[in-house]
């Protein structure tokens, strides 16, 4: 599982001009899965994201965290976080998951981030959608499981 990390002051995600979900200060996160994912890579990623402390304290350090910050999760799936590109002019998806077991293991993940006790906000699996940020820093770090 690859999950792209991004700190921001607010996000939403908007498909087909409706709003499916929004976060005020917090994390918005891009997530890959690939083929060999399990529920124990949603958890220890879910577990990794809820212990960072990637907010600043009032001495301008990295110290706080995201419930320190009152901060909210805004999840939004990505297969193309495992797109190839070392060949051709096209990328290959063949590393990402298939919808059938990536959806399922998505929503997991998400409710594996509630059960550490995070708000969580989602897009929509497999829907074209339209996610507007604004980056915090910016700050932006990669979480794998393996």
């Amino acid at each position: 599982m690859r999950v792209i990390l991004q700190r921001s002051k607010e996000a939403a995600v908007t498909v087909d001009g409706s709003v499916t979900g929004a976060i005020d200060s917090g994390y918005v996160l891009l997530v890959g899965i690939t083929h060999e994912d399990t529920e124990k890579d949603a958890d220890y990623c879910a577990r990794k994201i809820a212990q960072m402390r990637i907010f600043e304290d009032e001495e301008g350090k990295m110290n706080r965290s995201i419930f320190e910050a009152g901060g909210a999760i805004l999840s939004i799936s990505q297969f193309t976080l495992y797109g190839d590109i070392r060949k051709g002019r096209r990328p290959s998806f063949v590393e990402a998951a298939r919808p059938e077991k990536a959806e399922p293991l998505w929503h997991y993940f998400n409710e594996a981030l509630r059960s550490e006790g995070l708000k969580v906000e989602e897009g929509v699996f497999g829907a074209m959608m339209d996610v507007k940020l604004v980056n915090d820093g910016p700050v932006t770090l990669i979480v794998e499981s393996n």
